[in-house]
Parts: C-alpha cells; structure tokens; sequence
C-alpha cells in the first residue's frame, strides 16, 4: 500500500472503532488533514447513526457539508462523543505534534471537549521522540516578533509560514530544531508566552487510542 491507501486504510478502522460507541444523539469532532478527509468520506456513508458533527477548521466543515452531514457549533454542543484527527508525528505514547494543515488551535479545543481521542495516521508518523516535525505555533499576529525571540531563547529557530492565516486570523511560525525530550512541560512554557495562542504539541491531552496504517494493510493500535 502506498502512504494515501495506508490512510485510507486507517480511516475505516477508525469508523469500525467508533460504530459501536454511536447512538442517535451523538455529536462527533472531526479533524483536518489528508487522513480526516478519508474519515470523513467514510463517515457521511452512516450519517444517520449520529446526531451531528463539530468541525475543527472550515475546510472541515466544507467537506462535511458536502457530504451531507449535520453541523454543530461547539458552543451549542453536548460533551462529543469521540474526536477523531490525524497527526504528524506521534509517539508510543500517544503524544502529537499536529498543526501542519495549521488548525491547530481548533483541533485542540475539540479535542479538549471530547470524551474519547482517537488519533489516526499512517505508520511513517511514529517516532520514537517528537521533534523532527516543525512544531507550529500560532501566534496573534502583533506579537509575532516578541513570541520569536521567545522561541529562539527556548532553543528553537522559528520561521513564518508563508501565506498562512489561520482560521482565527493569526499567524503560524513553524519552529525547528526545539528540544521536546519532555513534551509535557514545553508544551506549557511555549502556551505562557504572551502572544502565543497554542503550540502543536499535544502532550497535557494526549490521544486516548492511536491506529496506524501499516504499509501491508494492517492497522496497529496504540
């Protein structure tokens, strides 16, 4: 299998997970990304055997549109059900660093008010330590020189991404090169700087259950 049919792949397992902790009432987050997609193209195929669903980016809420599936406002929504979302790297652990398709801050969020986190990705994002990805960051865009310097004397070395705005209207600096031997406590120092709305380290609410799609069609479970 090449790395689109390992995320397809994973996105069924997936949906096969989560069937049977459905009911008619139901409220389902969805992430953003490549592999989201494929979830969601799976999930409008039960759409009747849940009650709605809550977006994490308005891409998000485009495809679920498209493909028929009610929408819900978190701020209208009960406790969700089961989010669901990929990652671009994640560990044994099941910690992340997610934001590369820079909804971050969304993600989180949802993920923060759901009852169970499945993360969903291919096996090439396993990795023994976080880091090797860029960690974005999103930061308001008036401080993004201050959150900089910030990042530079935590060890980092911070770029803008180019022509990003995020849903929120803010800014993503893409940070390489920074130190994440304990996830946890960065992820902490990074959100207190002033600025800074989120880092991509998912690590304080790490993902309840991770499934990677193996090369031979396989999923493993973390």
């Amino acid at each position: 299998m090449n790395q689109d049919e390992q995320k397809r792949s994973v996105a069924r397992a997936a949906l096969d997970y989560i069937l049977p902790r459905l009911a008619n009432d139901s409220v389902i987050g969805v992430g953003t990304g490549s592999t989201a997609n494929h979830f969601i193209d799976l999930l409008a195929t039960i759409r009747g055997q849940f009650d709605a669903a809550v977006a994490s980016s308005e891409a998000t809420a485009a495809r679920l549109r498209d493909h028929g599936v009610r929408l819900m406002e978190l701020t209208a929504a009960p406790e969700l059900a089961v989010y669901v979302d990929g990652a671009d790297e994640v560990t044994a652990e099941r910690m992340m660093i997610k934001g590369g398709g820079g909804a971050l801050t969304r993600e989180k969020i949802v993920a923060s008010a759901s009852r169970e986190f499945v993360c969903i990705a291919d096996a090439s994002k396993l990795v023994d330590r976080l880091g090797r990805f860029p960690l974005p960051v999103e930061v308001i865009p008036m401080a993004r020189s201050i959150v900089a310097r910030a990042l530079v004397r935590l060890g980092g070395t911070p770029e803008l991404r180019p022509g990003i705005t995020t849903d929120n209207g803010n800014l993503i600096l893409d940070v390489h090169g920074m130190d994440l031997a304990d996830p946890v406590t960065m992820e902490a120092r990074i959100n207190n700087i002033p600025g800074v709305v989120t880092c991509g380290i998912f690590a304080a609410r790490p993902a309840d259950v991770v499934l990677l799609g193996n090369a031979d069609g396989t999923v493993r479970r973390l």
